[in-house]
Formats: C-alpha cells, sequence, structure tokens
C-alpha cells in the first residue's frame, strides 16, 4: 500500500514539474514573440528607429519573461557593451577604409579599369565584379551612392538597357553586403552564434559568386525585357549629350550629388588616382589576412611561427586596422592627398555609421537578453527535437523580420539573437552555415518599407512597379539561391 502511495505520490509530483516547465516555457515562447511584435510595431508602424525600438523590445522581453526589471536591463548593458567592443570597432575601421577608398578616387579606378577593358557582351559581369570590388570592404549605402553615377554614365556610354548594366553592379554590392564580412551584418551574426570569422568568409565568397552571377547578369537579360528603361540624365556635363556623356573621374566621383563633398573637391583639384594594381591589392589585403588566418588553422599544428604570427596578423580587428594605415598610404598619399585631407576623410567617415553602431548594440542587448531569460535554450531545445533543418529555419526567421522591418541589419540582429544558444550543438562549418543562412534571409524582397527601395528607384527613375520588377526579384533571387547553396554545402559539411 505504501509502495503504490509513494509511486503515486512520485507520478503526481513529476507530472506537476512537467506542467509546470511547460507553462514556463509557454510564457518564454509568448515573450519572445510578443518583443518581436513590439519591435516591428514601433518601427513599422510608429516609424521609431530601430535602435529605441530594439531597446524597448528588449525590456519588453525580460519582464514578460520572468526577470526582475532590473535584472533585464542589466542583460541589454551587457549585450550593447559586449557588442560595441566586438563589432563596433570593426565597423567604424570598415568605414575609415571605405571613405579613403572613395575620396582617392580607388574605387573609380577599379571600376574604370574593368569597365575599359570589356565589351558589351562582357559588361554586365564587369560591373558585376564592379559591384562586389566596391561592395567588399564598404557598406551598402555608402557603395550604392558610390556606384549609381558609374551605372547611369556607363549605360549611356554602352547604350545598353539600364537593367542589364545596373542589376549586375547592385546584385554584386548586395550579396557582399548580406554573406561576407566585414559588414555588419555577417559580423553581428558571427559575434552572436560565436562562429569562425575565416571559415564564415571563405563558405561565404564560395557562395557569394554563384549568386552575384545568377542574380546578376543571367537575371539582368530578363529583367532589362521586364523593365525596358533607359538611364536617366542624371550626373550628365553641361551642354554634354544625355546618351553620349564621357566617363571621367569627375564624373564618376561626383557619387552623391553634395553627399561626397571630399570626393568632389579632390577630384576638382586635379589630385592622382592610385593605381588599379595597389588599390585591389588594398582592398583584399584583410580579406587575406583573416582567411590566412583561417587556414593555417586547420593546416598547420599549434606552436608554429607561421600560425603564431598569422592568428595575430588574421584577427579582425589586426587586419582592418592594418588594412586603414596601409590605406592611408596606398590610397591617402598614393592620390596626392595631404596628411590634413587624409585626417579629415577619415573624420568624416564616422557620422553617417553612427546609426548601424546604434542599431548593432541594441541587438546585442537584445540578444543578450534573450539568452539570460533562457527563451533561446527553450527554442534551440523545440528545434532539435524536431524535423526542421535549423538553417532553412533560420533563413525563414530572417525573411519574416525582414519583410516586416525592411531592415537587413535588424532581420540579421534578431534572428541570430533567437538561434544563438542552437549554435553551441553545431560544428565551426555548421555554425558559419547558419550565419550565411540568416544572412541570405535578411536580403529578401525589399520592398517599401526598405531604404535601398527608394534610393534604387529615385536614382533610376523608375515606378514603384518597375522597382518591384526590378530591384525587389533581383534581392529574392538573391534569397532563395543563397539559401539553397547553403543547403547543398549542408550535406558536406
Amino acid at each position: 500500500m505504501s509502495t503504490t502511495l509513494s509511486t503515486t505520490l512520485n507520478s503526481t509530483v513529476q507530472a506537476a514539474t512537467e506542467a509546470l516547465s511547460s507553462a514556463g516555457s509557454t510564457q518564454l515562447i509568448v515573450a519572445a514573440l510578443v518583443g518581436i511584435a513590439v519591435i516591428v510595431l514601433l518601427i513599422t508602424q510608429l516609424k521609431l528607429h530601430p535602435f529605441l525600438a530594439l531597446t524597448v523590445g528588449s525590456i519588453t522581453v525580460g519582464a514578460l519573461g520572468g526577470m526582475e526589471l532590473k535584472d533585464a536591463l542589466a542583460s541589454y548593458s551587457t549585450g550593447v557593451g559586449a557588442t560595441v567592443a566586438s563589432v563596433g570597432t570593426l565597423i567604424a575601421l570598415g568605414a575609415m577604409f571605405g571613405r579613403l577608398l572613395a575620396d582617392s578616387g580607388g574605387a573609380d579606378q577599379i571600376a574604370d579599369t574593368i569597365i575599359n577593358r570589356a565589351t558589351p557582351r562582357t559588361l554586365p559581369w564587369a560591373m558585376a565584379l564592379v559591384g562586389a570590388l566596391i561592395g567588399l570592404p564598404m557598406f551598402f549605402e555608402i557603395g550604392l551612392v558610390l556606384l549609381i553615377p558609374i551605372i547611369l554614365v556607363v549605360a549611356r556610354r554602352s547604350g545598353l538597357p539600364l537593367m542589364r548594366i545596373g542589376l549586375p553592379a547592385l546584385a554584386g554590392l548586395s550579396v557582399m553586403h548580406g554573406l561576407v564580412p566585414p559588414h555588419p551584418g555577417p559580423l553581428v551574426a558571427i559575434a552572436a552564434l560565436d562562429a569562425n570569422l575565416g571559415v564564415t568568409m571563405a563558405l561565404g565568397v564560395l557562395i557569394a559568386i554563384p549568386v552575384v552571377a545568377l542574380a546578376g547578369p543571367v537575371l539582368a537579360k530578363y529583367v532589362g525585357r521586364w523593365v525596358p528603361v533607359s538611364a536617366p540624365a542624371l550626373f550628365v556635363p553641361a551642354g554634354a549629350p544625355a546618351a553620349v556623356a564621357p566617363m571621367s573621374s569627375a564624373t564618376a566621383t561626383t557619387t552623391g550629388a553634395g553627399t561626397d563633398a571630399t570626393s568632389a573637391d579632390a577630384t576638382d583639384a586635379g589630385t592622382r588616382r592610385p593605381s588599379f594594381t595597389t588599390t585591389l591589392a588594398t582592398v583584399l589585403l584583410p580579406v587575406v589576412l583573416m582567411m590566412g588566418k583561417a587556414l593555417v588553422d586547420i593546416f598547420l599544428a599549434e606552436g608554429s611561427s607561421v600560425r603564431a604570427a598569422l592568428d595575430f596578423l588574421g584577427t579582425p580587428l589586426i587586419a582592418l586596422l592594418l588594412a586603414v594605415f596601409v590605406a592611408m598610404f596606398t590610397f591617402g598619399r598614393g592620390s596626392g592627398m595631404k596628411l590634413g585631407e587624409i585626417a579629415t576623410s577619415i573624420e568624416k567617415s564616422l557620422p553617417p555609421i553612427a546609426g548601424i553602431l546604434l542599431i548593432v548594440a541594441a541587438g546585442g542587448g537584445f540578444k543578450q537578453t534573450l539568452v539570460d531569460t533562457g527563451i533561446g535554450g527553450v527554442l534551440a531545445d523545440a528545434i532539435a527535437g524536431s524535423s526542421v533543418s535549423p538553417l532553412l529555419l533560420a533563413w525563414v526567421v530572417a525573411v519574416l523580420i525582414r519583410l516586416a522591418t525592411g531592415s537587413a541589419t535588424v532581420a540579421t540582429v534578431t534572428a541570430s539573437g533567437i538561434l544563438a544558444p542552437l549554435a553551441l550543438t553545431l560544428s565551426t562549418g555548421e555554425t558559419s552555415l547558419l550565419v550565411l543562412a540568416i544572412g541570405s534571409g535578411s536580403l529578401f524582397f525589399s520592398h517599401v518599407n526598405d531604404a535601398g527601395f527608394w534610393l534604387v528607384k529615385e536614382y533610376f527613375g523608375l515606378s514603384v512597379g518597375e522597382t518591384i520588377k526590378s530591384w525587389s526579384v533581383m534581392e529574392t533571387v538573391i534569397s532563395v539561391a543563397g539559401l539553397l547553396l547553403v543547403m547543398v554545402l549542408g550535406i558536406f559539411i
């Protein structure tokens, strides 16, 4: 009798414990969903800045997840500090490098050299390469403003439809922005998921090449028929025919119609540009160092002097820091800029990224709040017990947030925070693929809530419908193709 009673009591206690655990898990999941909904509504409906929305969302998740408010604030602050320390410095260095590239005329040198060696048949492929090279070290918005006048002038000079020239360049720029470090999105995901930067970069470049080809030159053949528009008469010198505007250094460097005064002033002063070889070598320097670190970590034993050297030089902070110092010489002094002009160029690189830094930092706070409430662990357990591929799930989460907010960075930050606990169960290669799946999802179907959508529409002189049939379709192709290639690599890694 006593044995039966004891068994019954144990069963009852176990059932009650499981019920309480289930109730707690449900509360945490609801807290996560409500927090995400709050972020989305604040951004889309109240037009609140993502930094403020992410901050409010973090506090909401903590409160609904059972944390005391002071603990929720502590988690948020810890996440902000850690993210700024790990990612913020890299974003700042990347901005300095990109500004020097633009102000020295190095970006124009890359573009002009490739374009001058291309035929009408290969020109779309050359423009894709231009977009990828310029997009490698530069933020998307900066690269887009830099590319627009080059795209328009080349389209008029070549006589090809605008979409045959513009779409490949935009594809190269967008793919690099979403998949390849040191862009903010991939860097945030790498930090949140504790992925290996070198491995992620190598896999990102491997995926980026076919994705750029498909979403750029190949897709442009069809989009040119759907949207048969000519280049608008922007950036045309006074008195010059709109269809035959010469692509001079001054034309290409007058990038933002007042948004890049330093570049325009430098061009007016007649400064020389760094050579193509020097520019390309400087752009690829941080990439080579970081990928070299990843390779020696795989193939060389610990204790090797070569491995020790590349482990230091290939650290993202050191690689980008060296690239900035080298660029000050090759881009700055190489183009005839004085020391004061180089200092001014670097100084002006930081204000435009203040918003990006705040969003990224707040995203890190949101991620830390998710981790400290235990919500991530609950989701990871649910995912581990399901048949859904983690890569597909990561892509879907990023897609939903991208569609709702219009921001690839917010989508990457939020999705990587939600999926961070899951990465603990994955290998190094699988974690890097998770980063790339999130990055692919963050690019899905740019529409009216995305600033990039309106930039392309206005500069290309398109209607909303034409922008959707060109730019939005291209972004969707990039996203889906990226996911498919990630899934294929997942079979072998």
